[in-house]
């Protein structure tokens, strides 16, 4: 989940598990409301505030939408890499939703008739190992074929099923979301839209404009206007 337009100070770490694409933590500082973008991937996001800790799994989202946030809300979260899932919960369910998970009454989390040690931000990876152990993570190297455009020795149809399968998204709302992200950042470096409009492949400024609203939450004009107010 990418934020815009609020000032969280984001502390991320990497991860040597095939099922992590990245650790983060941060906190609230006030309360209000930011952009949350578009994304492909999904994650596991703990949120501490007011002595209450809520367990959420969230993403992928396929528009950007206002959040509200409280002052001293602490947040923990596990970005999962694409093609990783778990069979007893699709990820199409979590699309464009939170699914919040129970907690046992000593804190634990309780997850799929069992109950887990809450992870933290430094011990995430032992928490996903055990997990994967389980049998209860696992991860489909089709979509890490598809991405990296290699050649498989499957029907198209069994691509589009599992790819779908494990990320919850079709290939091509997969690649808008990610040409958005691409001219988000292009214009973020302060280049002129004609670029972005070129470099991210769209065909002219209204569809630039109709892609980022969607996705990123704000025109080309505004991210451009942002950047030069930093």
């Amino acid at each position: 989940m990418e934020v815009r337009n609020v000032q969280f100070n984001f502390e991320t770490r990497a991860s040597d598990s095939l099922f992590i694409e990245s650790i983060w933590r941060t906190h609230s500082e006030r309360s209000g409301t930011f952009i949350s973008t578009a994304e492909t991937h999904w994650e596991m996001v703990v949120t501490r505030y007011k002595g209450q800790t809520t367990i959420n799994l969230r993403g992928p989202e396929t528009k950007a939408k206002l959040a509200p946030f409280h002052k001293g809300a602490e947040f923990f979260g596990i970005v999962f890499k694409h093609g990783t899932f778990m069979p007893h919960l699709p990820v199409n369910a979590l699309v464009n939703e939170d699914v919040n998970l129970p907690t046992a009454a000593n804190g634990a989390l309780w997850l799929h008739s069992a109950t887990w040690e809450l992870p933290n931000f430094d011990n995430a990876d032992v928490f996903i190992n055990h997990l994967v152990r389980e049998g209860m993570l696992v991860f489909d190297t089709v979509v890490e074929a598809v991405l990296a455009n290699r050649p498989l020795d499957i029907s198209l149809r069994t691509v589009q099923r599992r790819f779908l399968r494990a990320t919850g998204l079709t290939r091509g709302t997969f690649e808008q979301i990610g040409r958005a992200q691409q001219a988000a950042s292009i214009l973020q470096k302060g280049i002129p839209i004609a670029d972005a409009i070129f470099q991210g492949g769209y065909t002219d400024q209204p569809h630039l404009t109709r892609s980022l609203k969607r996705f990123v939450g704000q025109t080309p004009g505004q991210i451009l206007q942002q950047n030069n107010a930093v």
